[in-house]
């Protein structure tokens, strides 16, 4: 990997450039002279509008509605380190993503500003007028455009500019220089006649220092923050609830890549059953096709073999693949603009599931089924789940687990059968893998399902090795069936329906994938 350097040296230099001691940049007057010449020019021509940039705009006015008369302070978020100076993909927060628009790796530190105005005379008849603040692309005669290994061109690849986002997205844009400005002019107690200022917090630290210090110098209640930048934070995960249609074809197209991922795992499992790590194996063919296909996982990959599924998040993939096992995979591929799936289904490595696995299998099938089957506008959010662990507790009831009656299992005071299924059934799914996570409970679990709302239905069994509350024949056995759903007039539809859900079409289709 490539290296920047400095030419300070000594034992006055500063510890934070020390580590580029690695290597020697040229600093002449010649030198720079010369990179700054002979390049040729820009004759690229400015972009339409993106496809996504009408329906930002009404999310803004969403947001806009909510707060009149108040300056909305929305960052992007700053490149964050992995280790010593080597950062992370930079990836936007996802309510700075939604109200902009811009997806993949758009744009490190960058600040979308709204600015009230007189009511209904704002962008598209909006209380507020939007300014996206950024750092833009640094012209070829500059030294940033050589030295910077975080935002040169020469070794980053092209940023755009001022104009080209403006262009794409309908939003003024402006250079992060006037950032400071933008946020504290006019800041204040309300009143004295000041400016509000809400801030979607921890997510800059340059964003809150900036707004806290004018707050402090401007004579805020300092508890008061907490209440004004908390509802910002809650209304930004509340406008998410509801999916438009722009969102839900976004979803589609990650939905469809992570199934040809899911593909390309059963054509690994040849691979995986002769390698010591085998979980890896298939981890990584699920990795191969994020990244071909969008931008990257949107979230970590659960490939779990044999006792393994039966930890819930189990992301350390080390294990082996052993014929027989079932292979709980849990994955999603988050496209270009940041939306995700998030589909599990669980195989049999060897194409056949045994006796109790098919019944295992089949039970939270069944709770599946009876989730999908309240999956319409007018359900509540918590029917979905209520529906699912019935079913379970049903299952476990019949098998002669439950230590009590079923009706005691089910009851606020038991829940024995919950041992079995300690998670939820479902969640909102979007930008987030756990979309709108900071919503009320009463917009969320509480809430009343709505065309557009997108979220999984994913119950479980697990029946861990050292369970010894269930027959020796289940141990070792965790079984998930999840998939993405799209509640809509008059019922759902299963975004991830091409991948096969009852256990003799699974089999049949893993049989398929593996003699193509």
């Amino acid at each position: 990997m490539s290296t920047d350097a400095t030419t300070t040296t000594g034992s006055d230099q500063p510890l934070e450039e020390r580590v580029n001691n690695r290597s020697q940049r040229p600093s002449s007057a010649a030198f720079k002279s010369f990179m700054a010449s002979s390049w040729a020019p820009d004759t690229s021509t400015l972009p339409g509008a993106d496809d996504v940039a009408p329906y930002a705009a009404k999310r803004r006015t969403a947001i806009s509605t909510r707060f009149p008369g108040e300056r909305l302070v929305i960052p992007a978020g700053p490149h964050k380190v992995r280790s010593n100076d080597t950062d992370y993909r930079f990836r936007p927060h996802s309510g700075f993503s939604h109200l902009t628009g811009l997806g993949l790796d758009h744009e490190p530190d960058a600040v979308l500003i709204m600015e009230p105005v007189a009511e209904g005379t704002g962008e598209n008849g909006s209380n507020h007028n939007s300014t996206l603040f950024f750092a833009p692309m640094a012209g070829r005669d500059s030294e940033e455009f050589y030295s910077s290994a975080r935002s040169g061109e020469f070794w980053i690849g092209p940023r755009p500019t001022l104009a080209l986002l403006q262009s794409r997205l309908g939003l003024v844009t402006a250079d992060l220089t006037g950032l400071e400005f933008a946020i504290t002019t006019d800041a204040g107690a309300v009143e004295f006649g000041g400016m509000r200022i809400r801030l979607l917090r921890d997510v800059d630290m340059n964003c809150d220092a900036l707004v806290d210090t004018s707050r402090i110098n401007t004579g805020v209640d300092l508890e008061a923050p907490d209440s004004l930048d908390g509802e910002l934070t809650e209304a930004l995960s509340e406008i998410r609830l509801v999916k438009d249609a722009w969102e839900i074809e976004e979803m589609k197209k990650s939905v469809a890549a992570t199934v040809n991922g899911f593909h390309d795992v059963v054509k690994s499992l040849d691979r995986a059953l002769t390698h010591d790590r085998g979980e890896r194996v298939v981890e990584g063919a699920f990795f191969a096709r994020a990244r071909e296909e969008g931008n990257d996982l949107g979230y970590d990959t659960i490939a779990a073999s044999g006792n393994n599924a039966t930890v819930l998040h189990w992301i350390n993939n080390n294990g082996k693949v052993n014929d027989g096992d079932l292979l709980l995979l849990d994955a999603g591929v988050e496209a270009e603009s940041l939306y995700t799936a998030d589909i599990t289904r669980t195989l049999p490595v060897n194409g056949t599931y045994t006796e109790v696995q098919r019944k295992i299998y089949q039970a939270v099938l069944d709770a599946a089924d009876a989730a999908f089957a309240v999956a319409k506008p007018g359900s509540k959010f918590r029917d979905l789940h209520t529906a699912a662990v019935t079913v379970l507790a049903e299952n476990l009831d019949a098998w002669g687990l439950l230590p009590v009656s079923l009706e005691e299992a089910l009851s606020p005071e038991g829940q024995q059968h919950r041992r079995w299924m300690p998670h939820g059934t479902s969640h909102h799914l979007g930008l987030d893998v756990h979309d709108c996570a900071q919503a009320k409970a009463e917009l969320y679990l509480d809430g009343i399902l709505e065309e557009g709302m997108v979220f999984t239905i994913e119950p479980g069994l697990y029946f861990k090795n050292e369970d010894l509350a269930v027959p020796e024949e289940y141990r070792g056995i965790g079984v998930r069936i999840e998939d993405d759903v799209l509640v809509t007039a008059d019922g759902c539809v299963n975004l991830s329906a091409a991948l096969p859900r009852k256990p003799e079409h699974v089999e049949a289709w893993m049989a398929e994938v593996r003699k193509a």
